[in-house]
């Protein structure tokens, strides 16, 4: 080791850096790897909340069909979030209340 002319202090100087820019490498590594599941977290925290109400939508997107709760699993794909008045106002002209999420019941309107 004496031999080349470097101390044992330069050669754990030298060793130092190395471990320090595989280290840094490591840490990018990871950060590359935790970057999916932030920008998932953000997309979730940023997506606005599901509304209370739905109203859903007969195909010529004339008439209500159903009033449903916000989170009914059978809420159609034309259903529109509205307010709990408007829901309710919908209920009162004789839009159906869906039999499966029973918004009259959540509203408390009785049959």
């Amino acid at each position: 080791m004496n031999d080349v002319g470097m101390s044992r202090l330069a050669l754990l100087r030298f060793l130092e850096r190395v471990q320090e820019r595989d280290l840094a490498r490591t840490r990018r590594w990871i950060a590359q790897e935790e970057q999916p599941e932030t920008e998932r977290q953000r997309g979730l925290t940023a997506r606005p909340l599901a509304p209370d109400w739905l109203i859903e939508r007969h195909r010529s997107q004339r008439n209500a069909v159903y009033v449903h709760v916000g989170a009914c699993w059978n809420a159609g794909s034309r259903s529109k979030g509205v307010e709990r008045d408007q829901a309710l106002r919908a209920l009162a002209e004789g839009v159906a209340a869906c039999p499966q999420c029973r918004p009259d019941t959540a509203l408390g309107i009785l049959d």
